[in-house]
């Protein structure tokens, strides 16, 4: 072997290596192989004190809870047309889970779980966002037609009654709290913007034209750089906004389907989950900077998950498609 080919060798065996360590960003702990029935998943929400996962089981109408130390289902929360978002509040020991079909906002508390009230919403109550601060909880519906039009619930968590009603200009999808501005940012896909919720006063103060993409669904927020990360579908890229002023800072390219996205603020990553079967996981350093570190491969439909930092962990739905099970999937980001 002349010189020329050792360093060409070396070289090519440098970047596989670096390619196998960016790949290896996210460690596959456990498979949680769940109920035969349970089908498509939507959103996740967290009971921290007794260690269990609630899952919207769309293709089971239920909403399911998953003992994480048992790994298995002790409640199956029937009844839930299509549930989507999710929220457990510890403080009451209340979950709110939104009813797309039946276009209301289902409340379970007590042990084992029980429907203790519903609020009406719209036709396709979806995702929400939880302001421990006020105590608030921020539940988007509507957008299908003029007789269900879009907008922001606002629900007060105390006495469980509705607040007040924001429009939006189409359906909302992803939100996230600004905790230290008092802000509620809103991915309007269908308009190709970001809706800016003043939490304070209840209304929108800004509205931020995306200009790369559109059919913008999961969104994710890193207070320490002031950042606002949202992932879009068409075409599939991760978009980088000034978290103050709506500038589109950086565009990179994503896996297809983006459907949730979260950010670690302990290791300034960020975690896109995409329903083709990946989660795309970027960096970001104290310049702002934004560059992909890695890729992790799912499985086909496996779309939706969260992330418990306190945990290091990344749940992921996979859904029961092509035979198999369906299975939630723990990863590592340690």
């Amino acid at each position: 072997m002349n010189l020329r080919t050792a360093v060409v060798l070396l070289l090519w065996l440098g970047a596989s290596f670096a390619h196998t360590q960016a790949i290896g960003v996210l460690t596959l702990k456990q498979t949680i192989a769940l109920p035969v029935d349970t089908g498509k998943f939507d959103h996740f929400a967290i009971d921290l004190n007794a260690n269990r996962l609630f899952i919207a089981a769309t293709g089971n109408h239920s909403v399911e809870a998953l003992d994480l130390n048992a790994s298995r289902v002790t409640e199956s929360l029937s009844g839930v047309g299509k549930p989507h978002g999710l929220a457990w509040i510890p403080a009451t020991g209340r979950l709110y889970a939104a009813d797309g079909l039946l276009g209301d906002l289902k409340i379970f508390s007590g042990s084992p779980l029980n429907q203790a009230k519903s609020i009406k919403l719209s036709f396709d109550a979806d995702d929400m966002v939880y302001d421990a601060k006020s105590k608030l909880l921020y539940v988007g519906h509507g957008g299908s037609n003029e007789a269900n039009p879009a907008g922001i619930a606002v629900i007060d968590t105390a006495n469980q009654t509705v607040v007040t009603n924001l429009p939006v200009a189409t359906h909302p999808e992803g939100m996230e709290i600004d905790n230290a501005n008092d802000r509620i940012f809103v991915n309007v896909a269908g308009a190709a913007e970001v809706a800016v919720i003043d939490g304070n006063t209840h209304t929108q103060i800004a509205t931020w034209k995306l200009t790369h993409s559109k059919d913008n669904v999961p969104l994710a927020y890193d207070e320490e750089h002031q950042i606002l990360f949202v992932a879009c579908r068409t075409p599939a890229r991760l978009l980088v906004l000034d978290g103050n002023s709506g500038k589109e800072l950086a565009d990179l390219p994503s896996d297809a389907g983006a459907d949730d996205l979260f950010y670690e603020p302990e290791r300034h990553r960020i975690y896109l989950i995409a329903g083709s079967g990946a989660i795309d996981v970027y960096e970001i350093d104290a310049g702002k900077t934004v560059r992909s570190i890695g890729i992790t491969h799912t499985s086909g439909g496996a779309k939706t998950g969260l992330l418990v930092p306190s945990q290091h962990t990344l749940f992921v739905g996979a859904p029961a498609i092509d035979g198999k099970q369906a299975t939630i999937l723990l990863y590592s980001t340690k």
